[in-house]
């Protein structure tokens, strides 16, 4: 069985981005967890996602601005259809995976369905992407204050975070 050294592939790969630094995975000594408060079928869900998810436009449309500046959190109704949806993301590992299947990396049709089969309560009226950057300051300082107002204003119990 092959054992794959994901944090070290993940280094190896920034580093042929051009970082000079390598990647620092963030480490807290305390972890921010909170138990849920009530049963995940009475609540409600919540997705966020890196994976630059954006609805097909026409040719030579603009994207939003929120949709192109690092750091911000953008939404998309949750209830956009998925063959609208793509993802814009260029820095992914395309020898192990490919974005042709959006349920592998932003699973709203199986949260539909836990909905429907009544596993979790409810989810927000959008899901969230995270322009997410190489810096750990911004993403303390601006993108997860950011994401955490998205799930207060929607009124999530739960999150739940999706990378490529």
């Amino acid at each position: 069985m092959n054992n794959v050294q994901y944090m070290q592939r993940i280094r190896d790969y920034y580093r042929g981005q051009g970082y000079e630094k390598p990647y620092v995975w963030a480490h807290f000594e305390d972890v921010p967890f909170t138990p849920l408060k009530k049963p995940l079928s009475e609540s409600t869900v919540t997705l966020f996602s890196t994976s630059d998810v954006s609805v097909r436009r026409e040719e030579g449309e603009a994207l939003p601005a929120t949709e192109t500046t690092v750091g911000e959190v953008y939404s998309v109704p949750w209830d956009t259809p998925t063959e609208t949806l793509y993802s814009r993301q260029e820095s992914f590992d395309r020898h192990a995976t490919s974005l042709d299947d959006i349920d592998s990396y932003l699973p709203l049709n199986r949260l539909r369905e836990f909905v429907e089969a009544g596993r979790i309560g409810a989810v927000t009226r959008s899901f969230h992407n995270i322009n997410r950057g190489y810096s750990q300051k911004l993403m303390t300082e601006t993108s997860a204050p950011a994401a955490l107002a998205k799930c207060r204003e929607e009124g999530a119990d739960i999150a739940i975070l999706t990378p490529v």
